[in-house]
């Protein structure tokens, strides 16, 4: 008994010690520092006492240079298992990889994979769950899977009475909106929701929008905090300071993402394989292109497309310095050259396509060569739609 009793006094000493500490060193020079929800401690670990939570994490949850994970431990948080995404928790796993359950090695906790034969956590997942913490950094593109793997946890929690707190990230394509509008017939892992390519919010700014638009199953409601931001400007382009995923290594892939993403619905390499992926694209028989890479296999593209064959094409890299002078950001020129110069007639187009567009009409367009204004032209309603929905969610000043 004195051994138990001394614990109870020490304990609650040194949890409050380490959060004291923690808020101290986050809070010098915050007045003008970008602060992700995550770093926010003060604000949320008072939420979290007493609470048996459960963490949707990746490699990109970190607090300075320590895990997210990790900090909640430190602090006492009763953490007791962690959902892990695309990727996986450490995050090094192939796109499109199925991710398995098991044991974290460097924590110890559990893993239950939401990549892999499930990817909604089942009532099993959280039957001893009071709260379901939300920390992984988006790129603010409708085909990039955290937004979607975010919108089945919010409906599983809602199911299952549990609540939900997303920690805010910025999003480092915030500053514009534009591509089509995804039509319901067309919903998928890649894109569940009717937003465009491009869609200028943070995560937690989109689950608000799939709460308060009834996008969950039965149009279930979340109970759903965001840990907002402070000091963000979305009409700022963010450098993270983690790559995202593998294949996303530099803030030129994260801005070239968006356009580039659509060869993967093609038969042309974006780089998937190289030392610069979503930086260059090509393909063996484009030999009009002034760069030529041979894509092989490696971590993060275990089975890269074209791998051991010399693909020509472009360079990209650089082109993300100059995006305050562009005209487009999310840019169709390249896809419609290779197409041109290629044919569309010799199976250039895969039927993964229509799932990343997400509509039917944008390869009729692009393989019948209509021009960049025209095609952005024809989902100009749609976008217009969307930004008068988009406006009703949003927690930080828009972009001019």
């Amino acid at each position: 008994m004195v051994h138990i009793l001394r614990l109870s006094i020490i304990f609650p000493l040194i949890f409050f010690s380490l959060t004291a500490c923690l808020q101290e060193s986050l809070q010098k020079g915050d007045e003008l520092m970008l602060l992700s929800g995550a770093r926010q401690t003060s604000i949320y670990i008072p939420l979290l006492e007493g609470k048996k939570v459960g963490l949707v994490a990746n490699h990109s949850s970190f607090i300075g240079s320590t895990h997210l994970a990790d900090t909640l431990l430190t602090l006492g948080v009763d953490i007791k298992r962690v959902f892990a995404p695309e990727h996986g928790f450490r995050g090094m796993a192939d796109a499109g990889e199925h991710i398995k359950d098991g044991i974290d090695t460097i924590s110890g906790l559990q893993v239950v994979s939401l990549y892999g034969s499930n990817r909604k956590p089942n009532a099993e997942d959280l039957r001893d769950l009071n709260v379901i913490i939300f920390d992984i950094q988006d790129v603010g593109v409708r085909f990039y899977t955290f937004i979607s793997t975010l919108s089945y946890v919010m409906e599983a929690a809602a199911e299952q009475d549990i609540e939900v707190i997303v920690f805010d990230r910025p999003n480092p394509n915030g500053f514009y909106i534009d591509g089509p509008v995804m039509e319901d017939k067309y919903s998928s892992f890649v894109g569940l929701h009717p937003v465009p390519v491009v869609y200028g919010m943070t995560i937690g700014e989109y689950g608000r929008m799939v709460n308060g638009e009834k996008w969950l199953a039965n149009g279930i409601n979340c109970n759903l905090t965001i840990i907002p931001l402070k000091n963000y400007d979305r009409s700022e382009l963010y450098k993270l300071p983690v790559k995202p995923s593998p294949n996303l290594p530099s803030w030129q892939s994260v801005y070239l993402y968006p356009s580039l993403c659509l060869f993967e619905g093609t038969i042309v390499s974006v780089g998937r394989g190289t030392d610069f992926p979503f930086t260059v694209y090509g393909h063996p028989r484009f030999h009009l292109g002034s760069f030529a890479f041979i894509p092989e296999p490696g971590p993060g593209a275990k089975h890269p497309k074209l791998a051991g064959e010399q693909c020509y094409g472009q360079n990209l890299n650089g082109y993300a310095n100059h995006y305050k002078e562009v005209d487009s950001h999310f840019n169709l020129l390249w896809i419609l050259s290779a197409c041109k110069y290629i044919g569309a007639d010799s199976g250039f187009f895969n039927s993964y396509f229509e799932k990343l567009v997400g509509n039917g009409k944008l390869r009729e367009q692009i393989s019948s060569g209509m021009d960049q204004k025209d095609i952005k032209a024809s989902w100009q309603d749609d976008l217009n739609t969307f930004k008068a929905i988009r406006e009703k969610y949003l927690l930080y000043e828009d972009f001019d």
